[in-house]
């Protein structure tokens, strides 16, 4: 018996990714601590505060401009 997926609920490799999955935003606001862990970097106070000046100036967007 195969473990691999069934042809029918693979996504077809000629489609593009449907908009609402390429998009991180869940409808909840975004945390400073949201956007320096997409950042990548530790949760520092230093890193916090760049977090928290990058939302106040770019809004809940900001989150989306680091991520793929």
């Amino acid at each position: 018996m195969s473990t691999s997926e069934p042809a029918a609920s693979r996504p077809s490799e000629d489609r593009a990714t449907p908009d609402h999955l390429l998009h991180a935003r869940t409808g909840t606001d975004v945390s400073p601590e949201d956007l320096v862990l997409a950042s990548g970097k530790d949760l520092t106070p230093y890193n916090l505060e760049w977090a928290k000046r990058k939302l106040a100036a770019e809004g809940p967007i900001a989150l989306e401009k680091l991520l793929p």
